[in-house]
């Protein structure tokens, strides 16, 4: 299949990707414009997930993590990188949805499962035989996770007793194991464990009322009594450390999921730009339009040349969390300003979904907030810079 750069990729990053990524994306984008694009405002409108695209999804590698096991072609953070921008170009609640799905849910037991339980478990996640899902935020715990959280897990026997509750776990109403994060009354340290969601006193509840991700079905957990048995505990999870060693990979993916969404924006304004006529011109030809479009464009540039760097840092050995979290924080930022600016070049239209721009403005203020605020983003990178923690 021919690959054809995006007129938004104003320097060519693509270009970066070998011959085998390329023609990988060009499949993926050929299939999300086809079958995806379509269908995904009425989605959201109705606050349902396409079921339907779980398994091509798989099909296509979008599962495939950075374990031998799993991928189905040699790859790079860059491309991986490449893929969540190309699904939030046009779904953001898709890209979530993958992102839990291959970043968080087999991430986590990709960085912190024994060999015994990857063998058992991605490759069930990479082809889409399984949904999976990542339990770590709390009703009252968010940002202050590594030390606020309240679900409990008790040894007992070979077995460990969960209690607690969760919020926000995504993919969670129809998920088939959600990976719960737990701290241990033992040692009070943070541990993992792969929870099938059919496991008596597990319960998932939609939460409903939305305006931001409608697709995506986030749900609040509760966990009564939850008995798993010791196989399923991640075995090299012991402390929040670990966890954040998941939190590093995705976060990362986040802020290339942001120059994403604003893609999208940005190419449902041009394309509008292109068509809307105004003092009998498009409204293209206008000044103040090609300023917000330029605007956009600048923002979206600067935004893909930091992904790139901080996944070729990522494929070296070289990222640190600060540089994920600079990344998750900056983009989201620039993101955030980009779609207000496409959504004004939109005007009024710019509040329908008819014209893609609503949904987009809408779902950017979910990625700016999940994995990590702005805020608790800034203070990692505050801490690396001057030494001195800041966080309270």
């Amino acid at each position: 299949m021919t690959f054809e750069p995006l007129a938004s990729d104003f320097y060519s990053y693509e270009s970066l990707l070998s011959d085998q990524e390329k023609e990988a994306l060009a499949r993926l984008r050929a299939w999300l414009d086809s079958d995806v694009r379509p269908i995904v405002a009425g989605y959201w409108d109705r606050a349902e997930f396409p079921m339907q695209v779980v398994k091509p999804l798989a099909e296509l590698g979008a599962y495939s993590f950075s374990w031998e096991e799993t991928r189905p072609f040699e790859n790079s953070a860059v491309f991986r990188g490449f893929v969540a921008m190309e699904l939030a170009r046009v779904d953001p609640s898709v890209a979530t949805f993958v992102g839990v799905q291959n970043g968080l849910a087999t991430g986590s037991i990709s960085v912190c499962g024994s060999p015994e339980q990857r063998a058992e478990w991605i490759p069930k996640l990479a082809s889409g035989e399984i949904v999976g899902a990542f339990g770590l935020t709390e009703p009252l715990s968010g940002s202050d996770s590594a030390q606020g959280l309240r679900t409990t897990a008790t040894r007992d026997g070979d077995s460990w007793v969960l209690n607690g509750s969760k919020r926000w776990i995504g993919n969670a109403t129809f998920s088939d194991i959600t990976v719960i994060w737990a701290k241990d009354v033992e040692d009070g340290q943070v541990k993992g464990f792969i929870v099938p969601t059919d496991t008596p006193g597990y319960t998932a509840t939609k939460i409903e009322g939305k305006v931001s991700l409608r697709a995506v079905q986030n749900a609040d957990i509760t966990l009564d009594h939850v008995v798993v048995p010791e196989s399923l505990r991640l075995q090299n999870a012991n402390s929040f450390r670990d966890t954040a060693k998941v939190l590093r990979l995705t976060r990362a993916e986040v802020a290339w999921a942001a120059v994403g969404t604003a893609v999208g924006a940005y190419e449902a304004a041009v394309k509008y730009a292109g068509e809307r006529v105004q003092f009998g011109r498009t409204i293209g030809s206008h000044q103040l339009i090609q300023d917000l479009l330029v605007k956009c464009l600048g923002n979206i540039t600067a935004s893909l040349g930091m992904v790139v760097r901080v996944s070729e840092m990522l494929d070296r050995g070289e990222q640190r969390d600060e540089h994920s979290a600079l990344a998750k924080a900056y983009t989201t930022a620039r993101m955030r300003e980009t779609v207000a600016w496409a959504r004004e070049a939109v005007g009024g239209n710019g509040i329908v979904l008819e014209y893609d721009v609503a949904r987009f403005f809408a779902d950017a203020e979910a990625l700016y907030s999940y994995e990590g605020t702005r805020e608790m983003n800034t203070l990692i990178v505050g801490r690396a810079i001057t030494g001195t923690a800041a966080f309270v």
